[in-house]
């Protein structure tokens, strides 16, 4: 089945981080956008100032199947960013992250299906749909470790061993087909809409792409509040003159992507060949938290020594995974993608880019994954 090339895209959330990155490079490209998005106030504050007047707006909750109906007039592609993402703030948020996004998605993917929708649909996936990332021991070779224990955490034994003998691992980047296994509640939702949408592709004549995205940062994210990524975590403590706390031992590896390189990831899936099928979009460069920490302590002038310099604090999250970052072949091989921005870039720019305020606050303790 061959799907055409969008030319009228609905993005939701398309106010917010990603989203509004990815109707920026649509809008350029002359492709006509439609955006549903409820303008959540763990995310915004305010009204964004980049909303554009060349962009038709529907001010409505996604779990709202009539907001759906309303917001599909005309459209033959659709872009799902819209949710509730990173750790939160405990398990008492499980309601939230099951209502915003398997219940949003749900809503989406009824009127799709009322409407015989047949163009495409690119989801917004995460890298957290693997748990912890791919993993070889010297004796056993590809192994799979248990979930790390609190008492191993505590310990300061960060991690994880061979599920076998117990030996030392060594991480290597994770493809797609690595085995899934969500580990915290924000997880589990978007394994949950990877499946919605695999469900609704089976029975319907649709091109459907999950996108499982790394840890994006770039302008547009919210600051100081506990849904927000890591990056813009740090970036508000060196703004009130404070050094961000890093968990664990700083060693932890992620892989930081730009949002401008991951809007061009959705932009391709939506405009490029029609290539059904799920991609890890990453820079394929992974970099530690506590190297991500110390660039931005770079760019904003600090030097160690100085109070603004990262602390590393031994502390943990029992959601957290150690060691995520791609293998990004599939998505150079079949989207054509390859991250244009690296690392120091990026977060030099960062450190002046222009973010949203929120409502919630957060106390600067590193936060959850972005994605």
């Amino acid at each position: 089945m061959v799907s055409s090339a969008a030319t009228h895209v609905l993005v939701t959330g398309g106010a917010g981080f990603i989203g509004s990155h990815i109707v920026d490079e649509l809008v350029e490209r002359d492709i006509k956008v439609t955006v549903l998005d409820n303008l959540d106030p763990a995310a915004h504050a305010v009204r964004p100032g980049y909303l554009r007047s060349d962009v038709h707006y529907v001010w409505a909750d996604a779990r709202d199947p009539d907001a759906w109906r309303r917001s599909l007039v005309g459209v033959d592609a659709v872009c799902h960013q819209a949710g509730k993402v990173g750790l939160g703030v405990d398990f008492g948020d499980v309601t939230g992250y099951v209502q915003h996004n398997d219940v949003a998605m749900a809503a989406g993917l009824l009127v799709l299906h009322e409407r015989r929708f047949k163009g495409r649909f690119v989801l917004a996936s995460s890298m957290v749909v693997y748990g912890e990332g791919r993993y070889v021991c010297v004796d056993h070779g590809l192994v799979r470790p248990a979930p790390r224990r609190v008492e191993c955490l505590e310990a300061g034994n960060f991690e994880p061993p061979c599920p076998t003998c117990g030996a030392p691992l060594v991480s290597q980047p994770i493809p797609e087909t690595a085995p899934l296994e969500p580990r915290n509640v924000y997880a589990a939702t978007k394994l949950h809409q990877e499946h919605l949408l695999a469900a609704f592709a089976r029975e319907h004549p649709v091109s459907s792409t999950s996108l499982r995205y790394h840890n994006v940062f770039g302008a547009r994210m919210p600051r100081d509040t506990p849904y927000a990524g890591v990056a813009s975590i740090f970036r508000s403590a060196f703004e009130q003159g404070r050094a961000p706390h890093v968990t664990e031992d700083g060693h932890q590896r992620r892989d930081f992507v730009h949002v401008t390189d991951v809007a061009h990831a959705n932009v391709l899936a939506l405009t490029g060949p029609s290539v059904p099928g799920v991609f890890n979009i990453g820079s394929g460069r992974p970099h530690s938290v506590g190297e991500m920490a110390q660039a931005l302590a770079s760019a904003f002038g600090a030097e160690p020594g100085d109070h603004r310099w990262p602390v590393v604090t031994g502390g943990f999250r029992l959601g957290d995974v150690r060691h995520v970052y791609a293998c990004t072949d599939a998505a150079k091989n079949d989207l054509g993608f390859t991250a244009a921005i690296d690392f120091t870039t990026g977060m030099r720019s960062f450190a002046t880019a222009t973010l949203r305020a929120s409502v919630v606050t957060n106390s600067g303790e590193n936060g959850p994954d972005l994605a």
